[in-house]
């Protein structure tokens, strides 16, 4: 299903002109404070009314202007996860989750009860009541809740704004099985770029009010072009692979994408899992040969494609592995020693322990690979 959104309004002295689509998958809404993120999701929602444009979810206009239809946001069929739970403190969790039943058209396929349970490990949390749950607890209700309505896509502001860095972590799991199992449209909100890496398949880069670029995550961090949104973020590229095989002896993992291997800290997913993993440009060093003798694991032989300026010492070398993307981060002067150039053919060093465990995730809608 499709949500196909083309909006422009004013808002005081913020005018926010945006168009993007998404299908099944995460569509992240990125971009600093202040860039349109929450006002355009509130236009989605049918909880403001743009001055002009169009909002369609699988053909079902919600909102166009052109036509005078303005579908009120009780009937759009739209999940709303907000920044705070929103649960009703005098109800049972159970309560709170059947309350969304309610929402959902007569007639209206909706999810099992069980099944959203299991998904978001609700089971141990139905007696309780909401004043007893940790906010990641809270906020796995809402979501359940909002599934329960039968929605045909969901909007997620900042869901994980809240938490603290703890809870986020037991939290980001549950969304990327909700992103893999609820085969729906999921407009994700956020200015956080490790959440973003972690569960968007999409990326809609805002600034000022505009869309600046939408496309696949990793087709966006390549562009040197939008670097710039990027600048405090060290986005880096992103490395689809397939886990090969574990090593509890020395709690390592190895990944295998493209001719190359990636070991990475140990991981629980199972040998044969897609992963996608985000190479920081800091973390890569290069050569002119095939070093020995180092403790370094990962050696990659690629070609360099690209150079662009990274501040006013270094630069950043575009590097092609195979069919796969990576980007190091070097001085200037390592380029003029080095003789670094479009065309050269290079090895491209990433030690193991540089590579976070936050900026790994599944990745099953990638194809392994692909940067």
């Amino acid at each position: 299903m499709a949500l196909e959104v083309r909006v422009a309004s004013r808002l005081g002295d913020f005018a926010l002109d945006a168009e993007f689509s998404c299908e099944n998958g995460v569509a992240a809404l990125f971009g600093p404070s202040g860039s349109g993120k929450s006002t355009l999701v509130d236009l989605i929602a049918g909880l403001r009314r743009a001055d002009h444009g169009r909002i369609a979810l699988g053909g079902r206009v919600l909102f166009d202007s052109a036509s005078g239809v303005f579908v009120p946001a009780h009937r759009r069929r739209l999940g709303y996860v907000f920044q705070e739970a929103r649960l009703f403190p005098h109800m049972t969790v159970r309560n709170n989750l059947s309350y969304g039943r309610r929402w959902a058209p007569r007639g209206a396929a909706v999810p099992d009860f069980g099944a959203v349970v299991a998904l978001l490990d609700l089971a141990p949390l139905l007696d309780r009541r909401p004043a007893t749950l940790s906010g990641g607890e809270r906020q796995r209700v809402a979501i359940g809740r909002a599934l329960l309505a039968g929605p045909e896509a969901l909007l997620m502001d900042e869901p994980l704004a809240s938490l603290d860095a703890g809870i986020k972590a037991q939290i980001l799991p549950f969304l990327e099985r909700l992103r893999d199992e609820v085969r729906l449209p999921i407009v994700y909100v956020s200015h956080q770029f490790d959440e973003v890496v972690r569960l968007a398949d999409s990326l809609v880069l805002m600034a000022g009010g505009r869309v600046a670029a939408h496309g696949k995550v990793g087709e966006i961090l390549a562009r040197p072009d939008l670097r710039a949104h990027f600048a405090h973020q060290d986005a880096g590229r992103l490395v689809t692979c397939r886990i090969e095989q574990h090593s509890a002896e020395y709690h390592l993992t190895t990944l295998a994408f493209a001719d190359a291997r990636l070991v990475v800290p140990l991981l629980a997913e199972p040998v044969g899992a897609a992963i996608r993993v985000q190479v920081r440009p800091r973390d890569v060093s290069v050569a002119l040969s095939k070093p020995e003798g180092l403790s370094v694991q990962n050696v990659w032989r690629g070609t360099i494609e690209d150079i662009w300026p990274a501040g006013a010492e270094a630069v950043e070398l575009a590097i092609r592995v195979g069919d796969t993307a990576i980007a190091a981060r070097v001085t200037r002067k390592a380029v003029a020693d080095l003789g670094l150039k479009p065309g050269l053919s290079v090895y491209a060093l990433v030690k193991t322990v540089a590579i976070d465990r936050r900026f790994i995730a599944g990745a099953v809608h990638a194809e392994p690979g692909r940067g």
